[in-house]
């Protein structure tokens, strides 16, 4: 009982003292006061009578006590009568409250300054520097390509504005980036959208401006808010900055163009991601050439002078380059074509669009001496055969998925999809009847057929009859229908896939899809799949294109679905298998074939991860021995004719005569 007592009254005394300090800032500065002079007087005393030194009288020893009190206090220590020493104190106290008030005011200022430059809402005061719009799963892809472009040349400043907390973005972008170098990396917090906010970064004396997508079910929306704030702080004039936005939606794409005005880019991130997943289908190891071909940690595109060849023929320039691969043109005009035919004439005033390391290696040099003309394969490569394909999962990027496979897709080809939620669409049929009418070789367009089942479950993976598919494409779930690790379902159908491989004994071609780049080695898939990480290629595109606006049209022909494309293609179709030839007589080779040769994948014990025996821009007098199993990196024209026979080398609007 008395110990209950005790603490209800020491809880009842802390309870009535608190509810005293609450009252007002007087309150508080008397109990201050009392519990100084408790402490300050005292003390002062004890050490004045213990002194041997100090007076012997009493009223000496309270002058002393007096004395050492107000000196501790900063009151003064004039003695006297009271009226002085009360005079003293007075003014001791508005000393001391004047300082106190001086002090508090600067403490303030630096406290909200500090806070506002820790907020980021201080002014840039840069030019030619970098200014990337917006926070999303692309950022630091583009940062880091950006640092890494950079590297090489002037450096410059980027920054970063995004509605985010400006020291967790410094965090983000040294954690996954790492140092930046002498690029310098400044990042102000706020809405892009919002004017006021946006003229801190000073967007009118930037090089470039990126706009990036965000995952929210209103990102288009948001970028075109961000796209008009910016042409409300740059200006309707035409002396503005390159901007270079992407959109998720292909209903966003044309007021995007508008918003952005006439030095605008506008990309569509969905529509890239399922025309490279498409792709992939037919191309296996697509997605490693791509990712090796669009950072700039290796060979990238470039414009070379193109005066040493002007007036001859485009065919000439493929072998004029030892340390870079020439790719196309670029126009007097400013008109892009890719993979020209080889008679085309460099017109005067034109560029050539080159892969090379960097612009340094792209000086002239015959090669034409290299070439072995003995070794190079005779006749056409045998035509690819219908494909059965299967296609796991759905999101919003599915419709696109499917359109590109059907327009990719040989004649006579079938699309199964197995999702776990009701689409519209032809159904599948039983398994008892699902060959009693298969494809012939003479249907017009793939047969698409849906099923529904429930694939959050291993046994249901596990369960597939995977025998009939000659590849699979696996589609995660959109990040804002799941939960917050989007690639987990992902994952788990891969090692499910990667377990059926082993109990068959069969390897599967298998396309994925991740949202994070950093689970791509929690990937489990065998050497001929391809991982496809939409955002990290939206933003290897976006510095591409930010670095060069011309290739901009460069890239839009190599995702569509028409015109040139990346093709790995035997090199059996080039060279003899089991010769020894040089890069430029696989160069001559493709050329003779209407395609530009830009590497080869080599298929031998070496092929390890990062690069898989991919090699891109080799010299063209490198010479190896080409075995079956090795492939060629060539741009090319493929195009499946409207009556269902494929003819490669063909270019849509040229004759028989003019195909080589």
């Amino acid at each position: 009982m008395t110990g209950r007592r005790s603490n209800s009254l020491r809880d009842r005394a802390r309870y009535r003292f608190d509810r005293t300090l609450a009252r007002s800032t007087g309150t508080l500065m008397g109990w201050l006061v009392i519990t100084c002079l408790a402490v300050v007087v005292p003390v002062s005393a004890v050490l004045v009578w213990t002194d041997p030194g100090s007076p012997r009288s009493l009223s000496g020893r309270l002058t002393a006590a007096w004395r050492t009190s107000a000196e501790t206090l900063r009151l003064g220590a004039m003695t006297g009568t009271p009226l002085r020493m009360m005079l003293s104190a007075l003014l001791g106290l508005v000393a001391l409250l004047c300082v106190s008030t001086l002090v508090g005011v600067i403490t303030t200022s630096l406290a909200e300054r500090m806070a506002e430059l820790s907020r980021g809402r201080s002014t840039v005061l840069e030019r030619g520097h970098v200014v990337v719009l917006g926070w999303s799963d692309q950022v630091t892809t583009v940062v880091g390509e950006l640092v890494a472009a950079q590297a090489a040349h002037r450096p410059r400043a980027i920054v970063l504005l995004a509605d985010r907390d400006k020291t967790e973005m410094e965090r983000a972008l040294a954690a996954r980036i790492g140092p930046a170098g002498r690029t310098r990396l400044i990042c102000r917090s706020g809405p892009p959208s919002d004017p006021a906010v946006l003229a801190l970064v000073s967007p009118r004396a930037a090089s470039t401006v990126l706009v990036l997508p965000s995952g929210e079910p209103a990102g288009d929306a948001e970028i075109l808010r961000t796209l008009l704030a910016l042409r409300a702080v740059v200006g309707e004039g035409t002396g503005g900055p390159p901007v270079l936005a992407a959109v998720h939606d292909d209903r966003y794409r044309a007021p995007a163009r508008l918003a952005a005005g006439p030095r605008g880019t506008v990309l569509e991130t969905d529509t890239v991601t399922a025309r490279l997943i498409a792709q992939c289908v037919g191309r296996p190891g697509l997605s490693l050439v791509l990712r090796d071909l669009l950072d700039f940690a290796g060979d990238e595109f470039h414009l070379a002078d193109a005066t040493a060849f002007h007036g001859g023929s485009f065919g000439a320039a493929l072998l004029g380059h030892a340390d870079s691969c020439v790719v196309g043109l670029l126009g007097p005009l400013g008109s892009t074509s890719l993979n020209p035919p080889a008679d085309t004439v460099v017109a005067p005033g034109s560029r050539l669009i080159v892969l090379a390391r960097d612009e340094r290696t792209t000086r002239p040099a015959a090669c034409g001496h290299l070439v072995d003309p003995s070794v190079i394969a005779e006749g056409p490569p045998p035509p690819e055969a219908a494909a059965r394909l299967l296609v796991l999962g759905w999101n919003r990027r599915a419709p696109l998925v499917l359109g590109q496979l059907r327009h990719t897709a040989r004649p006579g080809s079938v699309l199964d999809v197995i999702t776990d939620r009701a689409v519209p669409g032809p159904r599948e049929p039983e398994p008892d009847h699902a060959h009693e009418h298969p494809p012939g070789p003479d249907t017009a367009l793939p047969v698409v057929r849906f099923r529904t089942a429930a694939l959050s479950r291993p046994e249901t993976l596990l369960g597939l009859d995977l025998a009939p598919y000659d590849g699979l494409v696996v589609l995660g779930p959109d990040p804002a229908d799941g939960p917050d690790h989007p690639d987990d379902w992902t994952l788990v159908a891969l090692l499910a896939l990667r377990l059926l491989e082993e109990r068959t004994g069969r390897e599967l071609r298998v396309v994925s899809e991740l949202t994070d780049d950093r689970n791509r080695p929690l990937a489990a898939v065998n050497p001929g799949s391809d991982v496809v990480v939409g955002g990290e290629l939206t933003g290897l595109l976006m510095a591409q294109i930010a670095q060069n606006r011309h290739l901009a049209a460069v890239f839009d022909e190599l995702f569509s679905a028409e015109g040139s494309a990346i093709c790995l293609r035997p090199a059996g179709a080039y060279v003899r298998p089991g010769s020894e030839a040089t890069f430029a007589t696989v160069v001559a080779a493709a050329r003779d074939r209407g395609e530009c040769a830009i590497g080869y994948r080599r298929h031998d014990r070496r092929t390890v991860p990062p690069d898989h025996g991919v090699r891109l821009n080799p010299h063209k007098g490198e010479r190896r021995e080409w075995s079956a199993e090795d492939q060629v990196v060539v741009i090319a024209t493929d195009p499946i004719e409207p009556d269902g026979k494929h003819r490669p080398g063909r270019r849509p609007g040229r004759t028989d005569t003019e195909s080589r």
